[in-house]
């Protein structure tokens, strides 16, 4: 069952939201689902399910009840007027109460909030805010996933060199390094996925997380749980945040994902390698003939302001006996933003990989630039089947130096030297890269195979 929503509360984008960075580091869908009229409508939806549950249950009557509905359906609550009346309790969840308590009798009064505290709707509100945002978020990793999976597909065999610190190392696929993408992107999503139907859980333990104002043989909580389509916990967990940590860290490893794949899309954009293009934009004010990777740039932008907020929940989690002095209150706005990032570092890097450029011309002929010598390696590993595998490592590495102090290829360098024994037909395979990327095209296939099998949603 998904959580409840209220069409009054939750309409179109509220131009309160706009401001001068636009959606340069956020989805528009992800901000409807954060944005302070998203937390009301949350709060709401505790208060409105708890006077269903307690009816069902004759800790209240109906009519009180139908009361409350009511006043939560058609009452105009505005978040503003709430964060002001916040001051004197800490809370909005406090002139809340007092707002919906405005709009019913006496009677109805008895049914608003009965038995819960500021925490109670103020973490279950989180849960809300967090399982409606990670809806657009998991769709638009799985775009991501999708995108990762077609060019992985296209260039399973497309060659290109493969780097380590920076330099070249051995030759690669430009298809296996779509496949890493892929794999981790899959990864993160499964994660997130746990998060938001097995960890984010309704929240109801009264004063000190007894339920000593509610006298009831039914579970509250578990019927609470069933109404908003969140989990049930075992018991209140108002000071034990190892939910929220998962869902921060879980919202970390995804941000992590996203800005391993900006950072390789800068670099092999680079113009001194020039291998990819983002599809468009990327103007400067200033230099005409600019074109940056500008959606990678805004997306590790994103993902860099990720670990901070993910180490503020972590450092909230030592919380003071059954009701921490601010360590909960630290998680709200925090919790809000992280979503806000994640969301908009997946828009941006599903639309960068939909427009990608790819090169394999140029990812080919650079492939050529040290002169053979990230084939070394190979040829190596073949003149070792003579001589020992030590033995040839040092001569062959003998023979690159040698190669570069004359500004030799690493090919005339090998048929110079009468050490080597290989006839030039033997060399001439032992540098050829689409002859020694080992099991790529395998790796590929598993990972295509892998996120073919995923269910989705």
């Amino acid at each position: 069952m998904k959580p409840s929503s209220s069409s009054s509360e939750h309409g179109a984008r509220s131009p309160g939201t706009r401001s001068l960075w636009g959606t340069l580091f956020t989805d528009p869908d992800v901000d409807d689902e954060t944005c302070d009229r998203a937390w009301l409508r949350a709060m709401l939806d505790f208060e409105r399910a708890l006077a269903i549950v307690q009816a069902r249950a004759g800790i209240v009557s109906e009519e009180a009840a139908r009361m409350v509905v009511t006043a939560i359906d058609v009452g105009n609550y505005d978040p503003v007027a709430l964060g002001e009346g916040a001051l004197t309790s800490g809370t909005p969840v406090v002139p809340l109460v007092r707002a919906i308590g405005a709009h019913v009798t006496a009677e109805g009064r008895a049914a608003v909030h009965n038995g819960a505290t500021s925490q109670d709707v103020l973490d279950t509100a989180l849960s809300l805010v967090a399982f409606r945002a990670l809806g657009p978020i998991l769709a638009g990793l799985r775009g991501v996933a999708d995108e990762c999976e077609r060019l992985a597909r296209r260039h399973r065999d497309t060659l290109i060199a493969g780097r380590t610190l920076t330099q070249h190392a051995l030759p690669t696929t430009f298809g296996l390094k779509c496949a890493g993408w892929l794999v981790a992107v899959d990864e993160a999503e499964t994660a997130l996925t746990r998060v938001r139907t097995q960890r984010l859980a309704v929240q109801f333990g009264g004063a000190a997380g007894t339920l000593a104002a509610v006298r009831s043989g039914e579970d509250l909580t578990g019927q609470l749980a069933a109404q908003l389509g969140l989990a049930a916990p075992l018991i209140p967990w108002h000071t034990n945040r190892t939910r929220v940590a998962e869902l921060a860290g879980a919202l970390g490893e995804a941000a992590g994902v996203l800005a391993k794949i900006a950072q390789d899309v800068v670099l092999l954009a680079q113009t001194e390698v020039a291998e990819v293009a983002e599809g468009d934009g990327g103007t400067s004010s200033a230099m005409p003939h600019k074109h940056n990777p500008v959606r990678a740039v805004l997306v590790t932008a994103c993902a860099q302001r990720v670990p901070g907020l993910v180490a503020t929940v972590l450092s909230a989690m030592a919380q003071e006996h059954e009701r921490a002095a601010g360590a909960w209150h630290s998680e709200w706005q925090t919790v809000t933003e992280l979503l806000r990032l994640v969301g908009g570092a997946v828009r941006g890097t599903r639309e960068l990989l939909a427009r990608l450029r790819v090169d394999p011309e140029r990812m080919r002929r650079n492939l050529d630039l040290t002169g053979g010598l990230l084939m070394a390696e190979n040829v190596a590993v073949r003149l070792g089947d003579r001589i020992g595998r030590s033995e040839a490592q040092e001569l062959v590495a003998e023979v690159c130096r040698t190669a570069v102090a004359a500004g030799q290829s690493l090919r005339e360098a090998l048929l110079a030297d009468l050490r080597i024994g290989l006839s030039e037909k033997e060399i001439d395979d032992a540098l050829d890269p689409a002859g020694y990327t080992g099991s790529a095209g395998e790796f590929v296939d598993r990972a295509l195979a892998a996120h073919r099998g995923r269910s989705r949603p």
